[in-house]
């Protein structure tokens, strides 16, 4: 094969998209119960990660654009790393360590991922994983990193090429292992592989509704948003925060309860979450419109671990100013249900495409475009439904952040994993200097909503189960 591999269109847009005020890097938080310690980690990254080749790859400038290439000179020991946390180390030093990783830039002489070590984090041990959006799309990025448990790690994934025999002897011995155990036993992948959002059936509705070129006149003629304190000039420092969990099946029955999504719901509490927050600072909400920016998977969910970014984005108006919940829950999923029917996502895929090939100065002033109608980026990517592991360490939770581009000062990511979900906010340390107010907004819309529509039905409070068949009805689906 070439040493040299030109970086698709889209993933040459994203890399260009870097700028101090926003890193165009995807952040992860996983917490392990048990502890896991430095070498352990670095055998299972060895073992379960390097295989893909993108990520022993580091971006070489050439006259006819940026490649892939080959670093001659990767060290595993560079890229997985072991930290600290001062004081308490409990989840406030967590968040604060998150924050500060955010504001730094990967080395872009080195392949562009990073994994820190918590070795002692509330009686286990958390993992920081830090990878450029260049490298992959958020949904690739979670199936590999789900490919470190063992009940996802799967060798017959890495891609098949010439380079694979240049892996050094650090990698090579424990994947040949690893291959062996495959072809004896086989591997049970966790159903919640399954589980993951698979909106290629969007590409399908998109056919059947809005032509592509009304939706390429929709994106370029949509105005700004409201003008909110979440709006302005950027800084560099960075807010990382999460809330607790919220119990999935409880979501589940108040959005089968409605004829809506979970996605529905979830979004129309972040629209009441983003109206607290507005509130509390004393700020007017009326007729407050506070428009994200939404990524859609568009590849086949079986193709994620080719890497990449296949996935178009789409705008939605989170209507922060109406005072009733069921309106917002209502507004919000009219507004998915002609999303879903349309090309939006497919128009704004081929938009980023075209971008990557753009001198940087054009793409500079595309970009802020596009980012200057919306006040935020939102993201909502299921994960398994049951508990992982990593060498037998049980993965309690994990927390993967959205990046935004141009002057976009906050992303707010839900995540749902075993029968939980949480939201994670990410945001400029200037404009959103508490983003818990945010956190404690959500979980308060959302026990409302679900107080306020079981009351209208006269039902008691959610059972805080559901059965196999109502959770595989309804997949929590981005969309």
């Amino acid at each position: 094969m070439k040493d040299y591999e030109p970086l698709s269109g889209v993933d040459a847009a994203w890399l260009r998209m870097d700028e101090p005020t926003n890193l165009m890097t995807i952040t992860s938080v996983l917490v392990l119960e048990d502890a896991i310690d430095l070498s352990t980690l670095r055998e299972i990254v060895a073992e379960r990660f390097i295989g893909f080749t993108r990520f022993r790859q580091r971006i070489r400038s050439a006259s006819s654009g940026e490649q892939w290439e080959l670093d001659p000179h990767f060290d595993l020991t560079q890229h997985v790393r072991r930290a600290a946390l001062p004081g308490d180390a409990g989840k406030a030093e967590l968040q604060e360590r998150v924050s500060e990783l955010m504001s730094t830039p990967l080395d872009r002489n080195k392949p562009l991922w990073h994994l820190e070590l918590i070795e002692d984090y509330a009686g286990g041990s958390a993992i920081i994983a830090r990878i450029h959006h260049c490298i992959a799309d958020g949904i690739a990025l979670v199936q590999v990193l789900l490919s470190l448990t063992d009940e996802y790690f799967d060798p017959s994934r890495f891609p098949r090429t010439k380079r694979s025999s240049r892996l050094p002897g650090l990698i090579r011995a424990p994947l040949n292992a690893a291959k062996k155990a495959a072809d004896a036993a086989g591997l049970l992948l966790n159903e919640g592989a399954h589980a993951l959002v698979d909106p290629s059936r969007i590409t399908l509705r998109a056919k059947q509704g809005m032509s592509l070129g009304a939706a390429l006149s929709k994106l370029a003629l949509i105005g700004a948003d409201s003008d909110t304190r979440i709006k302005g000039d950027l800084g560099v420092a960075q807010n990382a925060a999460w809330s607790g969990p919220i119990d999935l099946d409880v979501v589940k029955k108040t959005a089968h309860a409605i004829d809506a999504k979970v996605n529905d719901v979830l979004l129309a509490a972040v629209a009441g979450a983003l109206r607290y927050y507005l509130d509390e600072h004393g700020d007017s909400t009326d007729g407050v419109s506070i428009r994200g920016m939404i990524p859609v998977n568009l590849r086949p969910i079986e193709k994620a671990f080719e890497l990449g970014n296949q996935f178009g984005l789409v705008y939605v108006d989170l209507p922060v100013g109406l005072s009733e919940r069921s309106e917002r829950v209502m507004n919000v999923k009219q507004q998915m249900d002609e999303i879903k029917a349309s090309s939006e996502a497919a128009a704004a895929f081929g938009i980023l495409e075209v971008l990557g090939y753009f001198p940087t100065e054009l793409e500079e002033q595309a970009v802020r475009l596009f980012s200057s109608k919306a006040s935020a980026v939102l993201t909502n990517v299921p994960g398994p439904r049951n508990h992982l592991h990593m060498k037998g360490r049980r993965l309690q939770h994990i927390m993967p952040w959205v990046p935004r581009a141009g002057n976009i000062g906050i992303g707010i990511s839900i995540f749902s994993y075993a029968g939980e979900v949480r939201l994670g906010i990410a945001c400029d340390n200037g404009l959103v200097p508490d983003p818990e107010t945010i956190l404690e907004g959500f979980e308060r819309e959302f026990a409302q909503i679900v107080e306020s529509f079981n009351q209208s039905r006269g039902d008691a409070a959610p059972s805080p189960t559901a059965t196999q068949t109502e959770a595989a009805d309804d997949n929590v689906d981005a969309p």
